[in-house]
């Protein structure tokens, strides 16, 4: 059945497009018998509105888009499902990217969603990004942009954060509490910022406790993963037999490690105390159970939403707003992999 249509309803009852759309706005100007004819016809044909011609006139799309460097890590589907619920509770559509951390995907996908008219972009940069010039381009054309997670500090746009510097010091101290004394960390790639901060925690943490920063017993993830978390466990206990703690950039490779240590009989926590980074479901059901970081994924995805709506209705408004920087709370959550 074809679409109703303002004309078809206009031409049925003699009057102008303009009086039939007055109407079904309420229009104080428009009779009350016209009224009601306009919105008896207009159910009995089930007319609904041409939503993408109001927001067309209304200059905005009512549509955001968000880019991840990956959909499979919990984290990510997580922050997700926090933006999508408060954009549904806003009436806005969220169209999902993954960059897959390339920098070059990433590029094409920014293109993609300013093409598509997006009211504004919510974005984790993937590993290879920075402060590339397609993030540049965003804020000099006034797009609403909001960072979370892996961000870019030298960006001057709103961002979604946790401090990771001082969880990954909290982690660090944990293992150090629990009797660690040769702590290993697995740290993620050199350029993330949260990876670069995550490391600055480790070291801290260290440094608190008077425990001298060892670079060797550093291992750095290039796409970190659970496989890396596998590989560099066997490396560590080749390396330095006598490690008794190791953390982790991320639990999905402290389940790597856990899942080496398993196959090789060696004991967590009683020879090597384990924690990670994310409070990942998995972490919860593995044997041993996973010490963890809690990353509050879910808030983190409603915050990026409203303080990116912030930005839209600012544009919208026609008033100057400076970025704005939110910080969410972590916290320590102790499992068997340290218990003990």
């Amino acid at each position: 059945m074809k679409e109703a249509t303002l004309k078809q309803i206009a031409e049925t009852l003699g009057i102008s497009i303009t009086t039939v759309s007055k109407a079904l706005k309420n229009y104080p100007d428009v009779s009350d018998k016209t009224r009601k004819a306009v919105h008896e016809l207009a159910d009995s044909l089930q007319y609904k509105p041409n939503s993408f011609a109001v927001n067309l006139r209304m200059q905005e799309s009512r549509t955001i888009g968000v880019i991840i460097p990956e959909l499979v890590h919990h984290f990510f589907s997580s922050v997700i499902d926090g933006i999508v619920a408060e954009a549904e509770k806003h009436g806005y559509l969220v169209i999902i990217q993954q960059s897959n951390e390339s920098v070059v995907m990433e590029k094409s996908q920014v293109e993609l969603l300013l093409n598509k008219r997006v009211d504004g972009i919510v974005m984790s940069l993937s590993n290879e990004s920075n402060d590339d010039e397609h993030l540049k381009e965003l804020l000099r054309r006034n797009v609403p942009f909001v960072q979370f997670d892996k961000i870019s500090k030298l960006l001057n746009s709103s961002k979604v954060i946790i401090d990771d510097q001082k969880a990954a010091c909290e982690a660090t101290t944990h293992l150090i509490h629990k009797g660690c004394k040769k702590i290993a960390h697995i740290r993620g790639p050199v350029n993330p910022q949260n990876a670069i901060d995550r490391f600055l925690g480790y070291k801290k943490g260290l440094e608190k406790h008077d425990i001298p920063f060892d670079p060797s017993l550093v291992y750095t993830c290039s796409r970190v993963s659970f496989e890396e978390g596998k590989a560099f466990a066997a490396q560590i206990l080749k390396e330095h037999p006598d490690v008794d703690g190791i953390f982790c950039i991320t639990d999905l490779v402290a389940v790597g490690v856990l899942a080496y240590f398993n196959e090789q009989k060696i004991p967590v926590p009683q020879q090597v105390k384990v924690i990670g980074f994310s409070n990942w479901f998995m972490s919860q059901v593995i044997t041993p159970s996973l010490s963890t970081v809690e990353q509050p994924s879910y808030e983190m995805g409603t915050a990026a939403f409203n303080v990116l709506l912030e930005e839209i209705n600012a544009r919208k408004e026609n008033r100057v707003r400076e970025p704005k920087t939110v910080r969410l709370e972590t916290q320590i959550i102790e499992r068997e992999s340290t218990r003990g």
